[in-house]
């Protein structure tokens, strides 16, 4: 009879719990999207601390997510699944070739994507260069996108990444910013451009939603 270790118990435990708390978390989740891309296919480029925005996305179903292959990904994944977003299991580092191929493969059916771009272990708020050559390979656009609110109840866990996850019913906003364009010839010298260039837009966006907060969710 097949039996699990201490290990993979603790993940499958886990990975049940997660699943099944935000399945209920998801029945008071409030998030308001502000300039939502409206031609797809895209690469959703988001900080790994804000991972809970891609609730928010208005076509979940054909929405795809890098997670990579550690105990902490199992979980991550399960909960990702049952919110009706597709795994792609790896990370550009770990089992990278093939999950970036099947990354792409899905981009070129016409399928979204949304990458951590900090991920999945740091440092945080420098974007690696994975988004990037994904980008390249696919010519899909890179849209930025941040996730934010005031309250007090986004919580805010002490994780490298410093994660944040809201409670029940907190007012919390997902802006996107305008597409990033990655050229197929593009050098080693102009990647790191565009690296730069994301990464600054997604400090921007951030700036912008706490200073304008109050009056982008004023409206819902």
């Amino acid at each position: 009879m097949f039996k699990l270790d201490k290990k993979q118990l603790q993940v499958a435990v886990l990975s049940f719990l997660t699943k099944h708390f935000y399945a209920f978390e998801s029945l008071f989740y409030d998030c308001k999207n502000i300039n939502y891309p409206t031609t797809k296919p895209v690469i959703f480029a988001l900080w790994h601390a804000h991972q809970c925005a891609l609730y928010a996305n208005e076509d979940r179903g054909n929405l795809n997510v890098m997670i990579s292959k550690s105990n902490d990904g199992e979980i991550i994944a399960a909960a990702t699944e049952h919110m009706g977003i597709k795994v792609i299991r790896g990370s550009y580092k770990r089992q990278g070739a093939a999950a970036t191929l099947a990354m792409i493969e899905k981009l070129e059916q016409g399928e979204s994507a949304a990458i951590t771009i900090d991920g999945p272990r740091g440092p945080k708020g420098v974007v690696k260069d994975g988004v990037i050559n994904i980008a390249k390979l696919s010519q899909v656009p890179i849209v930025p996108m941040t996730w934010y609110s005031p309250s007090k109840w986004l919580l805010k866990f002490n994780t490298w990444d410093e994660f944040r996850f809201p409670l029940l019913g907190v007012k919390t906003i997902a802006v996107y910013g305008e597409p990033i364009y990655v050229p197929s010839d593009c050098s080693k010298e102009d990647a790191e451009h565009y690296r730069q260039k994301v990464e600054n837009a997604l400090n921007d966006l951030y700036k912008y939603a706490q200073e304008n907060f109050n009056d982008l969710r004023k409206d819902k």
